[in-house]
């Protein structure tokens, strides 16, 4: 008998712990980490540099019509309409394992660990230096075709999906993704970032309001997000208390039971 009532006071003190706090799921709560009554965002994260499968958008254009005819044969064409991730695809630039994009007319350029506005410049003064007068008014845009990144585990919609912004946070790539669920742990989700040296694994507290300073706190192209299960949900109780008690009375009732019918055998 001693023996069961041990076994009742360790699971109804495992149990009572296991519920799933409001602590736990609520988003950007002062921890005592900021000063101020209001917190001002910095964004910390330096450009985004290119890395190789990056899908380019470049675009160019001129000031004078027909200057502007002339320079659309730097343009891309392609017969895909109607979708526009799948004209994207046709239309875009994917940079291929040398780092390089193959441009209409000026073949090949180097695209590697530049950003975006770099890779305009670029682009500008080739077409200026090769096919044009350097007073003429051309402009190039360039662009990441979306941003993509994938989410794993205890998130609403896992999988890959892409943002069509240049600026993407990660509350807004969870919530675009269908929140975490209440089972994930938010105090240590994990962003798996992609780097010229390899991949590194980052962690952030996204219960914590400081986590708006992090330098993780944007997402970059192809980030994998992944949320871990917390502990509680490991244990096998309730997410709630009523779902606790519950559990805390059906594995009373099995010890009562068990316990009596070893004493009347």
């Amino acid at each position: 008998m001693k023996q069961i009532v041990v076994c009742i006071v360790v699971v109804l003190g495992l149990l009572s712990t296991s519920c799933i706090t409001q602590k736990d799921v609520v988003y950007l709560q002062d921890k005592g980490t900021v000063v101020n009554d209001s917190l001002q965002i910095q964004a910390l994260a330096s450009p985004y540099r290119v890395q190789v499968n990056d899908l380019l958008s470049v675009n160019v254009k001129a000031e004078k019509k027909e200057i502007n005819d002339l320079v659309q044969i730097f343009n891309p064409t392609s017969g895909e309409v109607g979708n526009s991730d799948r004209s994207l695809y046709y239309n875009g630039f994917t940079v291929d394992l040398h780092g390089n994009i193959e441009f209409p007319i000026l073949g090949e350029i180097n695209v590697l660990g530049f950003t975006t506005d770099e890779i305009e410049f670029k682009v500008k003064e080739v077409i200026l230096q090769k096919y044009l007068k350097e007073t003429a008014k051309i402009f190039i845009t360039v662009k990441l075709s979306g941003l993509k990144y994938t989410t794993l585990g205890e998130i609403g919609n896992k999988g890959t999906k892409v943002l069509f912004q240049d600026r993407v946070n990660i509350l807004e790539a969870i919530a675009n993704a269908g929140d975490i669920l209440e089972t994930g742990d938010r105090k240590d989700v994990l962003i798996v970032r992609q780097y010229a040296t390899g991949q590194k694994i980052h962690h952030i507290d996204l219960t914590d309001i400081a986590a708006m300073q992090s330098e993780f706190y944007y997402i970059q192209p192809n980030d994998l997000i992944m949320v871990k299960p917390l502990k509680r949900k490991s244990i096998g109780a309730g997410q709630t208390a009523t779902q606790t008690l519950t559990t805390i009375a059906s594995i009373f009732s099995v010890l009562v039971s068990t316990y009596f019918l070893a004493r009347n055998l």
